[in-house]
């Protein structure tokens, strides 16, 4: 492979990276190429090859210029139609209204490109939250790093669920299997192997090479990066097929199509309206066309997607700030409409802290104290005397075995501990080191020549070591698994058969207790031994005995299961646990007051329509497969609930695509599961996605709530229009002014909706179904009633004005403030659509509420006052007096709606 763009700065120690058949070198010569070894490479080292190589990014696609984002602010049926009238306006001699149509134009297409760069930047800086990392080896140790701090010579380790963080030539392979599809299209995925090949193999058949970007779907290995970056596989073909993923959602792209159809239903009843007020009212052409412009500006939504996307964008920033890392924007939508919320247990409901609490050997129940990883803590047997790991031959060859047939390591960073690898290895690892065992020490005095990595096929993992230069295997996994495969227990004093029956009455009592339980046994082998498959362990172990490792229910997720429960919102838990274990849990958890329990055999052999029963009854599902995932969300999802759902592992993957919104874990999720994941948790904990439905619900409130502001507003302005033109009367507010009515509310005060809180009872109500139309009959109802109050409340105004004989311009002056004032004021009744509007919370407002309504105020008093904008928009002063019957008028619009809001409240929708 070749280098990337910095390799001029290639040291003479820097390894040979320019030869492309690294699939026809051995495994040595593959690390003596890239001056490396089995221990990897040093920090320094790594580093320094960081500078001569580069980070290991691919090159980004070319972002679009500032000017080439403005532009397109332009392409728009209504700007173009906005354009073509400003043209023909001074064409006419109307220079001042043209002047004033392309300011709108250009005010505009300033706020859309500033709210769409600021939406861009929002989800490109929280994708960068979730960066992928990647397992290497540096100075011998095992450590996690970010993936584009591999360096060409890194030795990476390769575990399922991984995705390839760059090209590797494989050192180790066992059970390994790859899927690379997205470089060869082969569906089923490549066996791997250690073994060279011939230099003209084709891509897919280079056996012995992971590409970057491909995902291992099985087993484990280690191989030498060999390149990084743009010097990739993957980095060839990404110069040829960019991708970018769109901001809109399908309620946007929905709004985008209303806005167009509603675009050319006005310009129709423009021409009509045109028509009548030229050869039924006799009005001039040039007044008749000026008199459409302003109808087709107050009719149409033009802001109205643009407002809906930063409504998206806000609600994606503020999931973000609870953990809820949302890769795609329709996912912020999805979330207000989850119905179901599928669960894994394990980190996500618990801690996932795991400690071992119980050991159960032949002598009896021993209980282990200390709490998380922390390697402190004692021993005492039933509960009572202490007693000391050491002296006891059957406590001190479990808690070995538990240190030797492990993959994790344990370090204390400040006063914390923390685990490189599984946490429930973790655990097991703080065990050993309580007992008296020291890791490093008994690593090297045992050494480890094979294994059987963990499979969920047979459910254990096995180890093989040279104990006194005689190969022994050690084991664990699920003690139905390993009991099955042992033939006696140990004792102090030697070996006995084995009490079946006794030691599943432990693992049952264990599990009730809701303790994960794992079986461990070792197995002395003919002494030329130095290959393991499972074969060899399948029979004639020797059980040393059963642990209990407790990871208790988190607190804030069981707030966030009754939060759901109140919202109608059905939680269900899917885990691979005990059955007993998962009940316990989902009890301490308050998902039910009884849980229902299903296990995998349950669903293995029931009819479909057992199944379907099932999927909808059942709150816990133990024993369960990725496969009885992915059959449960479709089973609950024939009933049109919305799904969310929950994984980490690589098998999680098509359940998670499946899902309506799939939920990945941040922390301890792998590469696979967050790829094909909407949403990743950078916490793992349930409270956030509790949190998340929140917001979702939150933004698909604040959606409603600008559509129901934007259209009758909309609406108020466009009837006025209509009703002067059919009646004959004096138009109470021109087109040039309706302009400026649109300009100054639909920014200042249109956007506030979109940052406004959770109402209170968001969470005390059921899910919005997903199929609900975009306009309900109670908003369709609503948009009519105010667009007659506006109508009503304009003409009232201009009447009462022209009346008393006040000059048209005054007037005319009146009637916009009214206008802006109705739009005020019905701005505060929107914002709480389920409630009452008039209470002190309500008049306060939100800081955005307020700071859109200054704005407006200040923008009408210039409207109002000031002499170079009554120049331009032929406004005149208004005295005090008539200032308080236009804030009146109001105040009266806005308890009528809230009057109106209360009875449609009681009728029901």
């Amino acid at each position: 492979m070749a280098p990337t763009e910095s390799s001029a700065l290639q040291r003479d120690d820097a390894p040979d990276a320019s030869n492309r058949n690294w699939h026809a070198l051995d495994a040595g010569a593959a690390l003596a190429a890239m001056r490396s070894g089995a221990d990897g490479l040093t920090e320094d080292e790594a580093s320094r090859r960081l500078v001569t190589f580069g980070f290991n990014r691919l090159p980004t696609k070319a972002e679009r210029s500032a000017l080439l984002r403005f532009a397109l602010q332009f392409h728009n049926l209504l700007i173009y139609v906005l354009l073509a009238a400003g043209v023909l306006a001074g064409a006419i001699g109307h220079v001042t209204d043209a002047m004033v149509i392309v300011g709108v134009v250009l005010i505009n297409a300033v706020i859309g490109f500033v709210q769409e760069g600021k939406a861009e930047k929002a989800l490109e800086a929280i994708h960068k939250m979730i960066e992928p990392h990647a397992s290497v080896l540096r100075d011998g140790r095992r450590v996690t790093i970010a993936a584009d701090h591999v360096a060409p010579g890194d030795v990476m380790v390769l575990e399922a669920g991984d995705r390839v963080p760059a090209d590797l030539r494989i050192l180790r392979a066992r059970n390994l299997r790859i899927d690379e599809a997205i470089l060869t299209g082969e569906s089923v995925p490549a066996e791997k192997n250690d073994i060279a090949v011939a230099a003209d193999a084709s891509l897919g058949d280079r056996q012995c090479m992971a590409f970057s970007g491909t995902l291992v779907t099985e087993g484990e290995g280690t191989g030498v990066v060999i390149a990084t970056g743009g010097a990739t596989e993957l980095g060839r073909i990404s110069a040829m097929i960019g991708s970018v993923e769109k901001l809109a959602t399908p309620l946007v792209r929905q709004m985008d199509q209303f806005a167009r159809q509603v675009t050319f239903v006005v310009l129709a009843v423009s021409v009509l309206v045109f028509a009548y007020a030229v050869f039924v009212q006799a009005y001039r052409l040039d007044e008749a066309f000026m008199i459409v412009i302003g109808l087709a500006v107050s009719a149409i939504p033009e802001g109205l997607p643009a407002v809906m996307t930063i409504t998206l964008a806000v609600g994606l920033q503020r999931m973000a700030r609870r953990n809820a890392i949302i890769r795609r924007l329709p996912a912020v939508e999805t979330l207000g409409s989850v119905s179901v919320i599928c669960s894994d247990k394990t980190g996500t409901l618990t801690r996932n802290q795991m400690t071992v609490r119980t050991v159960v050997a032949a002598r009896g129940r021993i209980e282990v104290d200390g709490v998380g990883y922390e390697p402190k803590g004692g021993f005492r047997l039933d509960g009572a005397g202490a007693i000391d790991p050491a002296a006891d031959a059957v406590l001190e060859q479990l808690t070995l075995a538990a240190l030797l047939c492990n993959n994790a390591g344990l370090r204390q960073v400040g006063a914390d501990w923390v685990v490189d690898g599984d946490p429930m290895e973790g655990a097991l690892v703080a065990l050993a080191v309580k007992a008296g065992h020291d890791r490093a020490a008994a690593v090297a005095a045992f050494s480890r020549i094979d294994d059987v990595p963990f499979d969920p096929r047979h459910r254990f993992m096995a180890t093989l070591h040279l104990c006194d230069g005689e190969p022994v295997a050690y084991v664990k996994g699920a003690p139905e698994s390993v009991l099955s495969m042992c033939g006696d227990v140990a004792t102090i004093d030697g070996v006995r058969p084995l009490d079946r029956d006794w030691f599943d009455r432990q693992s049952d009592a264990l599990a009730a207790s809701g303790q994960r339980v794992l079986a461990i046994a070792r197995r002395r082998l003919p002494g030329g031994v130095r290959d393991l498959a499972p074969a060899d362990v399948a029979q004639g172990l020797t059980l040393l005995g059963l642990v209990g490792l407790i990871d208790p229910p988190r607190p804030e997720a069981i707030a966030a299961v009754a939060e759901c429960r109140a919202a109608g919102i059905r939680v269900k838990m899917i885990t691979g646990d005990h059955a007993a274990t998962a009940r316990a849990i989902a009890l301490q958890l308050g998902l039910a007051d009884d849980p229902s329990t299903v296990t995998g055999r349950d669903l293995d052999v029931a009819e479909d329509d057992v199944f379907r029963r099932y999927a909808r009854e059942a709150v816990v599902f133990a024993r369960a497969s990725p496969e009885h995932k992915l059959r449960l969300i479709e089973a609950l999802q024939e009933d049109g609930s919305v799904i969310a759902m929950t994984g980490d592992g690589v098998n999680d993957a098509p359940a998670l695509k499946r899902a309506d919104v799939g939920i990945a874990m941040g922390a301890n999720g792998t590469e696979a599961a967050k790829e094909a994941s909407e949403m990743v948790l950078a916490d793992d904990n349930f409270a956030s996605i509790a949190a998340a439905v929140r917001e979702g619900r939150t933004v698909n409130d604040n959606l409603t709530k600008v559509i129901g502001w934007t259209l009758p507003t909309n609406g108020g302005e466009a009837l006025t229009i209509i009703l002067a033109i059919a009646f004959g009367l004096t138009l109470p507010v021109t087109a040039i002014q309706i302009l400026w009515i649109n300009m100054v509310t639909a920014v200042a005060l249109g956007l506030t909706l979109a940052f406004e809180p959770t109402e209170p009872n968001a969470m005390r109500r059921p899910a919005r179904p997903a199929n609900q139309p975009l306009l309900s009959a109670l908003l369709l109802w609503r948009i009519v009633f105010v667009s007659v109050l506006m109508v009503a409340g304009t003409f009232g105004i201009y009447a009462w004005a022209t009346v008393r004989g006040l000059p048209v311009e005054t007037a005319r002056t009146m009637a916009v403030n009214a206008l802006v004032v109705m739009e005020i004021f019905y701005l505060f009744s929107i914002r709480y659509i389920r409630g009452p509007s008039l209470t002190w919370q309500g008049v306060v407002g939100t800081p955005a509420v307020l700071i859109g309504v200054g704005i407006v105020v200040i923008a009408q008093l210039a409207f109002t006052y000031a002499p170079p904008l009554q120049k331009v928009f032929d406004s005149r002063a208004v005295s005090l007096a008539d200032g308080l019957v236009i804030v009146a008028v109001g105040v009266i619009l806005l308890v009528l709606v809230e009057i109106e809001k209360r009875w449609s409240t009681r009728s029901g929708p």
